[in-house]
């Protein structure tokens, strides 16, 4: 058996690592490499600030290259409207990618929305509308996330605070685009909550008083709170969150719903932003109709700012 003199394995070994090195280096290197890597990697971390040596470590790339690289992002994002890179300067700066949405696609998908809620099969009794398909569709629950975290992408928000049960995904998807926690707000308590602070609140659509339970360690002192849920008509449910916050050190920082009904009486909720209306429900005659909400008047000013 031929065996090679331990000077002439230690060649060939080092041999092979140098090569491999440099082949991963030539694969490092690459900008459409990075661009897909560094791409993913802001997407899936919004409001996130991210150092440029990171890149310039992970790539082993000149930070020259790395600011070219997301030059390039940055004019992509703002053509597709797809989002805003922030470059903050400073030893301790770096780029931060913040979800958007423009204004021609928000309009389209309220669109949309409005006219698959223009179906008399969505009646149900009591006046309310049924919403589980849509809600339970990722697509429209990434749209809605985008579309309600664009309006707060200024504002100081900490936490996303629903109502169990179907506001659950609409809070989930805002949370994500955010990147902030989201606290679930539940009529019953649950042993694993451990202690909770509740509320009394009166339904506005029936009139009845109700309970609201959140655990004391949902929310940290001095958070800014979003309120959101799918479906308000009488905003009993909107307003008792509001009580509830009240129970914290926290602040409101604003109320979005998915849909808001007509409502005969006085709302207990006048500043709130829908992306959809339901204008008429005729239970017995099964008409309903549906059209964009306030969303896009509240925001105008916002997508002009976003388009220049």
């Amino acid at each position: 058996m031929n065996v090679l003199p331990n000077e002439t394995q230690f060649a060939v070994s080092f041999l092979c690592l140098v090569m491999k090195t440099e082949e991963s280096k030539i694969m490092k290197v690459r900008r459409s490499d990075r661009l897909i890597d560094m791409t993913r990697y802001l997407l899936e971390r919004p409001h996130t600030l991210v150092p440029l040596t990171f890149f310039s470590q992970r790539y082993e790339s000149a930070k020259s290259s790395i600011s070219e690289d997301l030059a390039i992002v940055r004019r992509t994002f703002a053509q597709r409207q797809t989002g805003i890179l922030e470059t903050v300067p400073g030893a301790a700066g770096g780029v931060r990618y913040i979800p958007t949405i423009g204004a021609d696609e928000a309009s389209e998908f309220i669109s949309e929305m409005a006219q698959r809620m223009s179906d008399s099969e969505r009646l149900l009794p009591g006046g309310y509308v049924y919403l589980t398909d849509l809600l339970g569709t990722p697509a429209v629950l990434r749209q809605i996330g985008r579309l309600i975290a664009t309006q707060y992408l200024d504002s100081s928000v900490d936490a996303v605070m629903t109502v169990a049960t179907k506001g659950i995904p609409i809070a989930q998807s805002v949370a994500q685009y955010l990147n902030v926690p989201f606290v679930i707000v539940r009529r019953d308590s649950k042993i694993t909550e451990g202690s909770t602070v509740s509320v009394n609140y009166v339904s506005g659509s029936s009139d009845r008083v109700e309970k609201m339970e959140l655990s004391k360690r949902s929310l940290q002192s001095g958070a800014g709170v979003l309120i959101v849920d799918d479906f308000m008509k009488g905003g009993g449910t909107v307003n008792g969150m509001k009580s509830l916050i009240e129970e914290f050190d926290v602040k409101l920082v604003g109320v979005s719903v998915f849909a808001e009904g007509s409502f005969a009486g006085e709302r207990m909720v006048s500043d709130y932003t829908s992306l959809l209306q339901i204008d008429t429900v005729d239970a017995k005659g099964k008409n309903i109709s549906a059209a964009p909400g306030n969303y896009l008047e509240r925001n105008a000013d916002l997508f002009k700012e976003l388009n220049k």
